[in-house]
């Protein structure tokens, strides 16, 4: 019979046969038991757990949860794999702790106040987002964002894509005929993903941020990569045209040009819903300029941005004549542009019939005393401006005695920058006061009048 080893505690127990009238051992069967100190009947799980098991790890196969108990939904959503094909899960769970996982396994920053506080939303948004990030045209398989159309229609609603990557070019020979030269054989051969076929089928999409060129390109930079081509524009103003409950476009550091820019407004005209136009950044002259100015009274803008393009007298005043008839627009960006004073005077006198606008940012545009004289006039008689940013120009200590003088009775403004505006310490201070007296007055009234707690949420954060 096999002895006991030292230590185990297993037991070897042996096997009597009769045998001749009595019993024998037999020594070549023995049967070894195995003790476990640990276990117990409360460590075999419920049959119902089992089930519920075996449903999340086939999930893929056969998707059940509607047709489960409340409390047992809730067990296989929390055991569900986030590696699930978006085809299974996208229409299927709802559950925002499921969609939290797979965020936050996604990316490091996650904060989904940007996203309406929908795990979902942010997930479906930034997914399409990062797919055309990295679409190559005439590379990528199409069928990656087509598949993707209709599991993620319901719930984007804003999309901000800083990059789109070109068609990677193939060695072309240096005998390129005249033909193809005049038509623009590379331009088109650098041309993007066309967005017409994705935005419109976007029924919810509100918010539109792009910028054509290439991230972290390092040694690989050319200029090419950062064109935004013609037919781009086409295809993107067609895009935009057809999405009928866009809010916000923001169309930034993209090379626009007036070509550019009257092709996406006519585009734009009586578009049902904008009211946010930025396009800063960019190459924007004079006749873009008057273009936009055109849609300002073709819209429902509220507000324009048009930092740092081209902008001189000529497309400062033809935004200033939109301005004077508009009723709409409360928020004017031109800094860094060249409206100097003469285009700046045009604003200034428009601003003196305008009762919409609330706040105008003429920084950095060559400004001198002239224009601060005009807008003292304006201080007097505007009621409506809150915010006025004349930094970065040279208006000078008469300019800013003048501004002193108009803000004397005024009670509306409640932001004045006049940084680096050289009208001296003692006058941009007593400016200063006025301005935080005014402030003050506008939280108080704020405090009085339950119906302006947005307005007294934004001062109290400020």
């Amino acid at each position: 019979m096999q002895q006991p080893v030292a230590g185990d505690r297993s037991t070897a127990i042996p096997f009597w046969y009769p045998s001749q009238g009595r019993l024998t051992p037999d020594s070549n069967c023995t049967h070894r038991i195995i003790e476990d100190p640990e276990w117990s009947l409360a460590t075999v799980p419920h049959l119902t757990e089992l089930c519920l098991q075996h449903i999340a790890d086939n999930f893929e196969k056969n998707p059940i949860l509607d047709c489960l108990l409340p409390e047992h939904q809730r067990k296989v959503l929390d055991r569900l794999s986030t590696g699930l094909p978006l085809a299974v899960t996208a229409n299927l769970v709802s559950d925002e702790d499921y969609w939290k996982r797979r965020c936050t396994e996604c990316w490091q920053v996650c904060d989904i106040s940007s996203y309406g506080d929908s795990w979902k939303r942010m997930f479906f948004e930034r997914h399409l987002e990062s797919i055309l990030k990295q679409f190559i045209p005439n590379t990528t398989d199409p069928n990656q964002v087509q598949e993707l159309i209709p599991l993620c229609k319901d719930y984007v609603r804003k999309l901000e894509v800083d990059q789109f990557l070109p068609p990677v070019q193939v060695d072309q020979k240096e005998d390129l005929s005249d033909t193809e030269s005049d038509f623009g054989f590379d331009e088109v051969s650098m041309c993007h993903y066309d967005l017409g076929a994705l935005i419109p089928a976007l029924p919810h999409l509100e918010e539109l941020h792009l910028t054509y060129g290439v991230k972290d390109c390092g040694m690989n930079f050319e200029w090419k990569l950062f064109n935004f081509t013609y037919q781009d524009c086409c295809n993107l103003a067609a895009a935009v045209k057809m999405c009928l409950n866009l809010k916000v476009f923001k169309l930034t550091q993209s090379k626009v040009d007036d070509s550019k820019t009257k092709l996406l407004v006519h585009n734009l005209l009586d578009h049902p819903c904008l009211v946010e136009l930025n396009l800063s950044h960019n190459l924007i002259g004079d006749k873009g300029a008057q273009a936009v100015a055109k849609l300002i009274n073709h819209s429902r803008l509220e507000t324009l941005d048009l930092c740092n393009n081209q902008i001189h007298p000529l497309g400062a005043q033809a935004l200033a004549q939109a301005l004077a008839e508009n009723s709409t627009l409360t928020s004017l960006n031109l800094r860094l542009n060249y409206v100097e004073d003469k285009g700046a005077q045009a604003i200034g006198h428009a601003l003196l019939t305008n009762t919409t606008l609330k706040s105008i940012h003429l920084g950095s545009n060559n400004l001198s005393e002239p224009t601060a004289t005009l807008f003292s006039q304006v201080l007097v008689q505007n009621t409506t401006l809150t915010t006025i940013n004349f930094s970065c120009n040279p208006l000078g200590l008469d300019g800013g005695k003048q501004l002193l003088k108009g803000l004397a009775d005024n009670k509306a403004l409640t932001e004045f920058d006049l940084r680096m505006a050289e009208v001296g310490q003692e006058t941009e201070y007593l400016i200063h006061q006025i301005v935080w007296a005014n402030w003050e007055a506008a939280r108080l009234r704020s405090m009085q009048h339950p119906v302006t707690k947005p307005l007294r949420r934004k001062l109290s954060r400020e």
